[in-house]
């Protein structure tokens, strides 16, 4: 059956279908469709937009880095090899793509699916749905706009209307591409973000040779545990001469710890100048544990925003992992102790007006019971947004409805896209700002608040609260 000609992003997307309050939710989006885009943390690369090169072709652009479009093809038998998943360059990206469009019905129902009509229609103006059909015209029209210079990494940010684009940054990189794009005189902010995990988590591959090379980095010595902690600060303050802002750490659990100076000392030796792979798993988690606490007191020093992302089981299919690297392995979300395991660094620091630590989860069931009450007493606590798994309209409705009674809008940070994907980020944005004029226009709709103050909080959330929570 041919494709149907249609307009792939309807302009009452995600709108109710109830009249009234629909109409109350198309209000409050024309408040907040147009005002720039915060994107406080992401994975995109510096390096596009200092070397500012076309991208090389649709299948490179949208396919290969996204896993939420290779992990869904996987799940249906298709494999990393056809889908060409790591390679540098594509031997034959028109077969890859058209592999791709073939399958594209496998993401009815999902954001990715959203996500990619937004940016084939407002960003190339197709306007038929991608399938077996269209791959071709598809591939065609994208690439042929690829090669112009209206579609340059500059370009693009400067079309998105993005005011500002964090990336995520190891701590052993020199920052050469953000320092290349200061030299540059251009004038976008983007700036790096602090992710620390390899050299922090002694399960990370390598991280004994890693905590070596962030001794010879900054000339400290890094056997020592105060030579590790200057270590640590003197990155830290690299990264925040550049623009940044902000941590991130991605850690297997929430648990913190409060050691004393001679524990945390001793603890040191045994993780991580030991005979590596030595440490028992507890041992090894105590020390990420008392680490998170390190990383939140450096925060109140050096001003940087903290960012945690735990509780996703890594890798868990081994034999990709093995294969492909990190982060094509099927990570898995698992349930979170937030109350119990923030404890320590909430004793030590929770009080603090001066901190901000932005708390992320993939565990939906610690929104309401947790996160909010958390969030809704502790002075340096906000929640971040809906993450990963739950970056979907339905995700983002659940999560105001647990977090909202008791933490309020206002112990919230607003969206972040959180992703390698470029050209998504306008979508995802777009998606966010959407849902939440719904879920407002449901509160003025029951009288629960006034219009006027919809509008003030949509703008808020859209845009004023992502700036002032991550220092902006």
């Amino acid at each position: 059956m041919p494709t149907r000609a249609t307009t792939l992003v309807h302009e009452d997307q995600l709108f109710p279908a109830d009249p009234t309050t629909r109409g109350i939710a198309r209000r409050l989006y024309a408040e907040v469709r147009d005002l720039p885009l915060v994107c406080p943390h992401g994975h995109t690369q510096a390096a596009w937009f200092a070397g500012n090169e076309p991208f090389p072709d649709p299948a490179k652009l949208f396919v290969q880095p996204d896993h939420y479009i290779y992990r869904m093809l996987y799940s249906q038998g298709i494999s990393m090899e056809d889908l060409e998943i790591g390679a540098a360059q594509l031997k034959d990206p028109r077969r890859v793509w058209r592999l791709f469009a073939e399958n594209y019905h496998l993401f009815r129902g999902t954001p990715t699916r959203m996500w990619l009509d937004y940016a084939f229609h407002e960003l190339f103006g197709l306007e038929e749905r991608l399938s077996a059909t269209t791959a071709d015209l598809y591939f065609d029209v994208i690439s042929e706009s690829l090669r112009s210079p209206e579609f340059l990494p500059r370009a693009l940010y400067e079309r998105f209307h993005v005011e500002v684009l964090a990336t995520t940054d190891s701590p052993l990189d020199s920052l050469a591409d953000h320092q290349a794009i200061r030299d540059s005189g251009w004038k976008a902010r983007i700036i790096p973000t602090f992710r620390p995990d390899l050299v922090v988590d002694p399960d990370f591959p390598g991280f004994h040779e890693n905590v070596a090379r962030l001794g010879q980095l900054t000339g400290e010595n890094t056997a020592s545990w105060d030579g590790y902690l200057r270590a640590l600060a003197r990155r830290r303050q690299h990264f925040k001469s550049l623009g940044g802002t902000a941590t991130d750490h991605g850690h297997p659990s929430a648990q913190t710890a409060n050691l004393s100076r001679a524990e945390a000392q001793s603890l040191f030796e045994e993780v991580v100048t030991g005979p590596a792979g030595r440490a028992e798993a507890s041992r090894r988690e105590l020390f990420r544990a008392q680490m998170l606490t390190e990383m939140a007191r450096m925060s109140l020093e050096d001003g940087l925003v903290m960012q945690i992302h735990p509780g996703s089981w890594r890798n868990h299919n081994r034999q990709l992992f093995e294969r492909f690297g990190r982060d094509v392995g099927a990570d898995i979300p698992t349930p979170t102790d937030y109350v119990r395991g923030l404890h320590p660094l909430l004793d030590r620091f929770g009080n603090e007006k001066n901190l901000t630590i932005i708390l992320f989860t993939v565990d939906e069931t610690a929104y309401g019971r947790e996160l909010a009450p958390l969030a809704g007493h502790y002075p340096c606590l906000r929640l971040g947004p809906p993450w990963w798994f739950y970056d979907s309209p339905e995700g983002m409705l659940r999560f105001r409805e647990y977090v909202t009674e008791t933490a309020g809008f206002y112990n919230t940070v607003g969206f972040n896209d959180d992703t390698r994907a470029f050209l998504s980020i306008p979508a995802r944005h777009d998606v966010a700002r959407r849902i939440d004029c719904v879920w407002l226009a449901r509160l003025v709709a029951e009288h629960r608040l006034d219009e006027d103050e919809a509008v003030e909080v949509a703008r808020d959330l859209a845009y004023n609260l992502v700036r002032k929570a991550y220092k902006l």
